[in-house]
């Protein structure tokens, strides 16, 4: 599982201002900005491709707009279970041969499983398109699901489940906050699943996964690289236009009801450290032209934890020596509601409630006096940045443009996000804050530490993704 952010928080770019502005006015009128191209084939899958010469080589993804918010009480899980499955062989490709194919062509490859997405990616050597093309093309109707690969798998996958869940008490925390967050959005359950759910799950449900969703109608291709626009068209008329599509169940809305005060748990495991995690009910993007409200979010979110001169890392760790790590996050890009996390752990001889009480003060000094001139600076400099470097990665663009697309975002805002986030003014920084960081959203988690285990448990499965 892999998430990105894309209005990104997580490059932290030491950079100053003024050399962000001089990179912002390079990148923005160079010729990356001057496509993607895009064909829709008559089965309805869509094929994005940007051109980028820089390197000789291509990325290929394939996104299908079926995460585990789609999944149904149950079978939670079943999205990230077929990721797995869908390296378990065609009629024609055996299984675990797709991913030799395409280390033999000079690629590397892997999945990933989201909340809202599947998506599958390759890059590879620019020649080696079509073979990748055609490979997922395979893949995309020709499925094996053979049921003693899937008995292997389920194994794999719920050992994946101890080892980045039950066994991290930050992560299984992070589980619980979700769970209680969320009432009746289905960003309640884990993507990974819940284990009684994975114990239970059969063949049968990961093959009703795959006939549901894995359509060319409810995908779409994206390859960035060295590559002619006209020609992967032609490649892709080729191996996905025989595929046929077929009708999509309804997707019913399924609304989050207004929270109306605070929710709170404690959450006891073997661990090193005490932890607190505060999620606040926020909105995100729907409108790129419209909203105001996201990019304020995430321009707040850069002035708390976007560098080590922010707010959090300065007063929090070094100077009120309150916590050995806190930070912040939110992320814009999402089919669902959105949260804003608040996280850290206390200093030696420091409680839970002192970390959360200066967790809460910071917020409440944002609400009173809002930020200066040279945060919001800052915020706006490491933000830049992150968005223009992040242009020196073919994989980078290619997931740019699959995340927002799966969101309901057009690819083609993507230069329009960036000229959005620099406007934020620091009024706007502060209303968000008076306005969404209150208690009646606001949603508290507290890892209680136990003594650990003298001896850890070792791994018996080897994870692949």
């Amino acid at each position: 599982m892999s998430h990105l952010p894309i209005i990104r928080r997580a490059v932290r770019l030491l950079v100053s201002t003024a050399a962000v502005a001089a990179v912002a006015v390079v990148a923005i009128s160079a010729p990356v900005w001057a496509n993607p191209f895009e064909h829709r084939l008559a089965n309805g899958l869509r094929v994005i491709v940007k051109e980028d010469r820089r390197a000789p080589t291509a990325v290929h993804m394939v996104w299908y707009r079926a995460g585990s918010m789609d999944e149904t009480n149950g079978t939670t899980g079943v999205a990230h279970l077929l990721e797995h499955m869908m390296f378990k062989g065609t009629p024609s490709v055996g299984a675990g041969e797709f991913s030799r194919l395409v280390a033999a062509a000079g690629g590397q490859d892997n999945a990933f499983t989201n909340r809202d997405y599947t998506a599958y990616f390759q890059q590879v050597p620019k020649q080696q398109l079509e073979q990748m093309i055609e490979l997922e093309a395979d893949r995309m109707r020709h499925l094996t699901l053979d049921p003693k690969e899937f008995e292997q798998e389920i194994k794999v996958v719920m050992e994946e489940r101890r080892l980045r869940v039950d066994d991290r008490p930050p992560a299984a925390l992070g589980e619980q906050l979700h769970a209680l967050s969320f009432q009746a959005h289905p960003y309640r359950a884990p993507v990974i699943g819940w284990m009684s759910d994975l114990e239970a799950m059969t063949v049968q449900d990961a093959r009703d996964w795959y006939e549901r969703w894995y359509v060319p109608n409810n995908a779409y291709v994206v390859v960035v690289g060295d590559v002619d626009h006209q020609e992967v068209f032609r490649l892709a008329e080729k191996h996905y236009g025989p595929l046929a599509a077929r009708p999509l169940p309804e997707r019913k809305p399924q609304q989050e009801p207004v929270q109306a005060g605070t929710r709170r748990l404690v959450f006891k495991a073997p661990a090193d450290l005490p932890v607190v995690s505060m999620a606040y009910k926020v909105p995100v993007l729907r409108d790129v032209g419209q909203d105001a409200d996201p990019y304020a979010l995430e321009m707040l979110a850069a002035i708390l934890d976007g560098h080590e001169a922010a707010r959090f890392s300065r007063k929090l760790v070094r100077e009120q020596r309150l916590a050995v790590s806190a930070s912040a996050g939110y992320d814009a890009i999402a089919r669902g509601p959105g949260l804003f996390y608040l996280q850290g752990s206390p200093s030696a001889g420091r409680t839970r409630a002192e970390l959360e009480a200066g967790f809460r003060a910071e917020i409440a000094r944002i609400a009173r006096d809002g930020v200066s001139d040279g945060e919001l600076a800052r915020a706006k400099a490491q933000l830049v940045a992150g968005e223009v470097y992040k242009r020196d990665s073919m994989f980078a663009q290619a997931y740019e443009i699959g995340q927002l697309e799966a969101a309901g975002i057009p690819y083609h805002e993507e230069r329009r996000l960036i000229e959005k986030l620099k406007a934020v003014t620091a009024e706007e920084v502060q209303s968000v804050v008076r306005r969404y960081l209150v208690d009646d959203g606001l949603t508290v988690a507290e890892l209680d530490p136990q003594a650990l285990p003298e001896a850890p448990r070792r791994p018996s499965a080897t994870v692949r993704h």
